[in-house]
């Protein structure tokens, strides 16, 4: 199954690090950043694991769940915690998902079908595609997503940047240029008529081109 943006984020059953969930249940109705990993006690995810736990609170004002998953067994998860908090400075607070089925790196097209039914015996490089970060939405659909090589750290600054344009522009008939930063200034979306723009920015609008209307971030 082949997922892209504006798909429902498949459903799914799990063991986590904090008990048995209900994906759907437990992302309830804010917002939630699934990021997944190829194989416990891995060095770059250690990093991230870590840098995640220390970006959590950020998050949570966004009213954003975190939740890891590694194909290896909760079990495994718990002691790998251990020795992220201890490298990296940040215990890890929210929940790992144990995927040694491999069924949820499936169920998300991170791994092939053929890719069988155990995570024992497989190494990292086996499990290279799942790195991939999934941002979903109130609605259960996928908003973002973002896939590195295994020898590339992500940059979760990015991931909570990202979040706040897709936020501003859920909410606003925006869209946030290159390089955007929240505070700067947003472009009007197309679907915007000059007329509806004129009552929403009655100061007007900066246009280098009709259609590209430059104004200030809505509060």
């Amino acid at each position: 199954m082949s997922l892209r943006i504006n798909d429902t984020a498949p459903d799914f059953t799990a063991e986590t690090t904090q008990g048995t969930i209900r994906f759907h249940e437990w992302i309830g109705n804010g917002w939630a950043t699934l990021f997944s990993h190829p194989k416990d006690f891995t060095p770059v995810c250690t990093t991230e694991l870590g840098y995640m736990a220390g970006l959590e609170p950020e998050f949570q004002k966004r009213n954003c769940k975190i939740i890891g998953l590694s194909v290896d067994p909760v079990t495994n998860h718990s002691k790998w915690s251990m020795d992220i908090e201890e490298t990296q400075g940040h215990k890890v607070n929210y929940p790992m998902i144990g995927d040694p089925q491999l069924k949820i790196a499936k169920l998300y097209d991170m791994l092939p079908a053929e890719a069988g039914e155990t995570s024992e015996g497989r190494t990292p490089a086996d499990n290279a595609t799942v790195r991939t970060v999934f941002v979903i939405g109130p609605d259960k659909k996928i908003k973002l997503m973002l896939i590195y090589p295994m020898s590339s750290g992500r940059n979760f600054d990015e991931v909570l940047r990202a979040l706040d344009s897709i936020q501003l522009t859920t909410k606003h008939k925006v869209s946030t240029p290159a390089n955007w930063k929240p505070g700067g200034d947003v472009i009007l979306s197309g679907a915007v008529s000059d007329e509806e723009a004129k009552k929403l920015y009655p100061g007007g609008w900066k246009a280098p081109r009709p259609y590209l209307r430059i104004v200030p971030q809505p509060k």
